[in-house]
């Protein structure tokens, strides 16, 4: 994944590419203007589609007659799903405020044992 800074003058990871694949960004200065909405709009898309598209692959899964062919359709389909879900995934913790104080070391989160049971 692309390492990004966290600050006002950070560039923000677009849910689109160019036509030759590679990634787009933005400004987040940027942030509330008419390509953001837009960008926040398509996320918003894209991560509506991927629940969809598990939702189908499941389906097919489940079916016992199902073929060839429609497990290969359904695996491209959720290829694709999954992409774009990383993206966003992406783009969004690259937004993400950088924590403060001593959490532990590093960029690694500390969690009390008491969370793993």
């Amino acid at each position: 994944m692309t390492e990004q800074t966290n600050t006002s003058n950070s560039m923000r990871l677009l849910p689109w590419t160019t036509p030759e694949g590679k990634p787009c960004f933005l400004s987040s200065g940027a942030s509330g203007g008419v390509i953001s909405r837009l960008a926040d709009s398509v996320e918003a898309s894209q991560t509506t589609t991927g629940v969809e598209v598990v939702g189908g692959a499941k389906a097919v899964l489940a079916d016992p007659k199902v073929g060839t062919r429609e497990l290969r359709f359904a695996l491209a389909r959720v290829t694709e799903a999954l992409g774009d879900v990383l993206r966003v995934a992406e783009s969004r913790g690259a937004r993400l405020p950088a924590p403060d104080g001593d959490e532990g070391e590093g960029d690694t989160p500390c969690l009390p044992a008491e969370a793993f049971g």
